[in-house]
């Protein structure tokens, strides 16, 4: 059984993140964002949104573990900052409904919501500027990196939630992140 860990970065909605995973017939646990890398055990790793990157404990470390990493929101932003990509304040601020636009349909996590899908977003922060190596997977009218993937590092990312009823297809998201843990076996 595929086993996914979440890495608690302390936001709102990251049981809501091991309950979808759950759903999935994952074997699935959340755990503490300073837990030493070496004592983790998984296929893959959703690093949870949270409120603020003063508060990622040893995160940034599980992105070379060499398994698959999935960011949502703030763990999307960690793995930008983390790899020398840019981070700022968003123009529109705290939560809302967006269209997004799919921009690669072959990617293997965003892909086949193509060509759009309504998403819950916070856009406080949000990534402004790419880290070599990765392209942006999706966009939106009030952001230019609403998702983004590195398939050779298996790191992804998308800036909503696909674990809040508010989004359309988010189990897909979780679905395709499980296939992609699957596969780096």
């Amino acid at each position: 059984m595929t086993r996914i860990v979440v890495v608690d970065l302390h936001g709102q909605f990251t049981h809501l993140e091991q309950r979808a995973l759950r759903d999935l017939d994952v074997d699935t646990e959340i755990i503490d964002n300073d837990t030493p890398p070496e004592s983790i055990e998984a296929d893959g790793i959703v690093l949870s949104g949270g409120p603020d990157m003063d508060r990622i404990g040893r995160a940034p470390e599980y992105l070379d573990l060499d398994v698959p990493v999935l960011g949502i929101c703030l763990g999307m932003q960690l793995i930008a900052a983390e790899l020398d990509g840019r981070v700022g304040s968003g123009d529109y601020g705290g939560y809302a409904d967006v269209t997004v636009r799919i921009d690669d349909e072959d990617d293997p996590l965003v892909g086949d919501l193509a060509p759009e899908v309504r998403v819950w977003a916070s856009h406080a922060d949000e990534v402004k500027t790419l880290p070599e190596g990765f392209v942006r997977t999706a966009t939106s009218d009030i952001c230019g990196i609403e998702a983004m993937s590195d398939t050779d590092r298996d790191l992804y990312g998308v800036q909503w939630h696909p674990e809040v009823a508010h989004t359309e297809k988010g189990e897909v998201v979780f679905e395709n992140f499980i296939d992609i843990c699957e596969q780096s076996d």
